[in-house]
């Protein structure tokens, strides 16, 4: 398992963190995903065999959100 740290542009309230936390809970993979508002980024955990991280950056971005950097932090 690998935990990357995804800084968020654009959310403004607690329904925007949730908005992000299930479409990225939802993908192949992804076992953890803690979003907050302050700071406005996600920590995520998930299987880099099964899924990107460029395709959790684009569902965050589907969602309506701009992501800002990616800081991988643990393997």
């Amino acid at each position: 398992m690998q935990i990357i740290t995804i800084k968020i542009v654009g959310m403004t309230c607690m329904g925007c963190v949730n908005s992000v936390k299930t479409v990225v809970e939802k993908l192949p993979g992804v076992s953890l995903a803690n979003v907050s508002l302050n700071p406005s980024q996600a920590m995520i955990e998930f299987d880099p065999s099964k899924i990107a991280i460029d395709q959790i950056k684009t569902t965050i971005i589907d969602a309506g959100f701009d992501v800002a950097e990616s800081i991988t932090t643990l393997e």
